[in-house]
C-alpha cells in the first residue's frame, strides 16, 4: 500500500502565475515524429502503406487500409503481451493481459491506439522502425544521471519480451470509478466517465485531458493514446473553462478545463501541461496528469481542499 502524505497549507497561485506558464512552442510540434525529416508520410503512407514505404517485411495485405499506416504491424497481429505488472506481498504476480488485434480493420480502440503504437515503439515483436531507441527531448536535471529513457517496449533493458515494466494498456486496462481508491465518477451504459462533485472541482481546477478507449463491454480502457497526442510532443492547447460541463450526469469530454486558455508547454507528447522542467517549486502538475484517472492519490479525495495551479 503506497501512503499518501497530505499537504495541510499550500500557497494559493495567482492567476498572474497561471499566466506565467502558457508557453508557445519553439519547435515543430510534431518533434520526434517528425522522423528525421520525413515528416508525416512516415507514418501515414499516401500511397500503397507499408509497401510504398519499402518496410512491409511481414507481408501484411491490409497494410495502409486503415488512416493509411505506412508501417509493417503484421508481426504484431493476434500477439499476447502483459502490461502493467505488480507484485503483492506474498510474490502473486498480477498483470493486464492485451491480445492484439489480429487485422488493422478491427473496430475496436486498441487498434489506433495501441497496435499502431507498437509497429514503431515495440522492441521485441516488431521491428524498430527508424527508432533510435532514446527520448527524443533533453531531461531535466531533476531526472537524474539517466542519460536517456527507452523507447522500444518488450526489450528496455530487462531483456526482450518483458512488458510488465510499462504502465497497463489494452481492452482489459479499465479506468474504475468508487470505491477507495477510485474517483466519485460512474460509468455510463455507453463506457463515459460521469465525475461526481469531488471529480468535478479537479477538473474545474485542473483539467481532464486524458482519452480514453471503449471496450466492447462498454467500459473505458487505456490505450496509447488516451495519455499521448502522437501529433504533438511539446504543446497542448487549453481552451479554458469547459463550457457547460457541470459533471454529476454529464460525461467529461478529454480537454475539459477550467484553466486559463492558451498555448501550455508539455513534454513526452502528454495530452496535458506536462513541464518537468519547470523550476517553480510550486507547481505539481506533473502528478496532477496522474491524478486524472488515480482519483483515490489526490488530494481532493483526501480532504485536500487549496487549489494548486500550473
Amino acid at each position: 500500500m503506497k501512503r499518501i502524505s497530505l499537504i495541510s497549507l499550500m500557497l494559493l497561485a495567482t492567476a498572474g502565475f497561471a499566466a506565467a506558464q502558457i508557453q508557445a512552442p519553439t519547435t515543430d510540434v510534431l518533434g520526434a515524429h517528425l522522423n528525421y525529416g520525413r515528416g508525416c508520410p512516415a507514418c501515414h503512407a499516401p500511397h500503397s502503406g507499408a509497401n510504398g514505404n519499402g518496410i512491409n517485411k511481414s507481408g501484411d495485405t491490409t497494410t495502409g487500409n486503415e488512416i493509411l499506416w505506412g508501417e509493417d504491424v503484421g508481426n504484431l497481429y493476434g500477439k499476447t503481451i502483459l502490461t502493467g505488472g505488480t507484485v503483492s506481498k506474498t510474490g502473486t504476480q498480477s498483470s493486464y493481459s492485451e491480445t492484439l488485434p489480429t487485422t488493422m480493420g478491427d473496430t475496436t480502440p486498441d487498434v489506433n491506439g495501441l497496435l499502431t503504437c507498437l509497429s514503431c515503439h515495440d522492441g521485441n515483436l516488431a521491428e524498430g522502425a527508424m527508432m533510435k531507441d532514446k527520448v527524443y527531448e533533453s531531461l531535466p536535471s531533476t531526472y537524474g544521471t539517466v542519460a536517456s529513457i527507452p523507447t522500444l517496449l518488450g526489450n528496455n533493458g530487462t531483456g526482450a519480451g518483458n512488458y510488465l515494466n510499462n504502465h497497463p494498456v489494452g481492452l482489459n486496462a479499465t479506468i474504475g470509478c468508487g470505491g477507495s481508491y477510485n474517483w466519485d465518477c460512474t460509468i455510463s451504459a455507453t463506457g463515459q466517465i460521469q465525475p461526481g462533485p469531488i471529480m468535478t472541482q479537479f477538473i474545474n481546477d485542473y483539467g481532464f485531458f486524458v482519452s480514453p478507449g471503449v471496450n466492447a463491454s462498454m467500459q473505458p480502457v487505456v490505450v496509447c493514446t488516451t495519455c499521448h497526442n502522437q501529433h504533438l510532443m511539446n504543446v497542448v492547447s487549453v481552451s479554458g473553462v469547459p463550457g457547460t460541463y457541470t459533471g454529476g450526469t454529464v460525461a467529461v469530454k478529454s480537454g475539459a478545463s477550467g484553466l486559463p486558455a492558451g498555448s501550455y508547454a508539455t513534454m513526452f507528447f502528454i495530452r496535458a501541461p506536462y513541464n518537468p522542467n519547470d523550476a517553480n517549486p510550486l507547481t505539481n502538475q506533473t502528478a496532477q496528469f496522474c491524478r486524472q484517472c488515480h482519483g483515490g492519490e489526490s488530494n481532493e479525495m483526501n480532504g485536500g481542499t487549496a487549489k494548486t495551479v500550473f
